[in-house]
């Protein structure tokens, strides 16, 4: 490799070590001055050293869409996760089966996961995942009423260390919750004597326990989730 290419490297390598979020080779070109910027094939020779030199470390470069992060292996989440400070955040397993009907039939209207799952999708779901950045609006449906449409977000893939949404487990493989979540790289931790249910007929109540909100009759399964991505 060239002198220069290698402080190419050394500054992309920096960049995606103090970045607070996956960089796109957008984000790279916009470090150097527009009168002598590298080219994107420079970077993305760089980004390929850099993956070459992480290969046999502790930490990784992973690709997430079309943008690149740093972050420690899958293998040494149990010991990482002890220096968390907060809980994570804790979810309905009506939430859970919402996001996982959106991310597999994308783009989907609220009615579209209410026929899926059987009963009425609670607003204050699509609010916590809308905030999550989770989801967004992709579009509207021209039927009556115009309902809006909802697909997964860079975010979402990004909180559950997906390069892309070929990623995802196959549909045939998802038999029940426990088994998205292990295929997520989630760790799904019920509340002690909370029954586990297959989601197949998609029939939980709804309803979201982060802000205590529920609008349903009887009480949620309350699961709390942890990403296994490190920053």
């Amino acid at each position: 490799m060239s002198e220069p290419n290698a402080e190419l490297k050394n500054i992309i390598e920096a960049a995606l070590l103090v970045a607070g979020q996956p960089l796109t080779i957008d984000k790279m070109l916009a470090m150097f001055p527009s009168e002598s910027p590298p080219t994107r094939e420079e970077i993305r020779d760089a980004i390929s050293q850099l993956e070459e030199e992480y290969a046999e470390r502790v930490v990784e470069l992973k690709q997430i869409d079309r943008a690149w992060r740093i972050q420690t292996r899958d293998k040494y989440a149990p010991w990482i996760t002890r220096l968390a400070e907060e809980r994570p955040a804790r979810y309905s397993r009506a939430l859970l089966e919402t996001l996982a009907i959106i991310a597999y039939r994308q783009p989907v209207t609220r009615g579209d996961i209410e026929d899926v799952r059987g009963v009425s999708v609670s607003t204050d779901i699509i609010k916590t995942l809308l905030g999550r950045e989770w989801i967004h609006q992709v579009g509207i449906r021209n039927v009556p009423g115009r309902p809006a449409l909802y697909g997964t977000t860079r975010e979402f893939l990004e909180h559950f260390n997906l390069k892309s949404l070929e990623e995802l487990p196959p549909l045939s493989a998802l038999r029940d919750l426990d088994v998205i979540s292990n295929e997520l790289n989630l760790r799904l931790d019920l509340e002690p004597g909370a029954e586990t249910s297959s989601p197949a007929a998609m029939s939980a109540p709804d309803g979201e326990s982060q802000d205590g909100a529920q609008d349903v009759p009887e009480p949620e399964t309350l699961i709390e989730v942890r990403s296994a991505e490190r920053e």
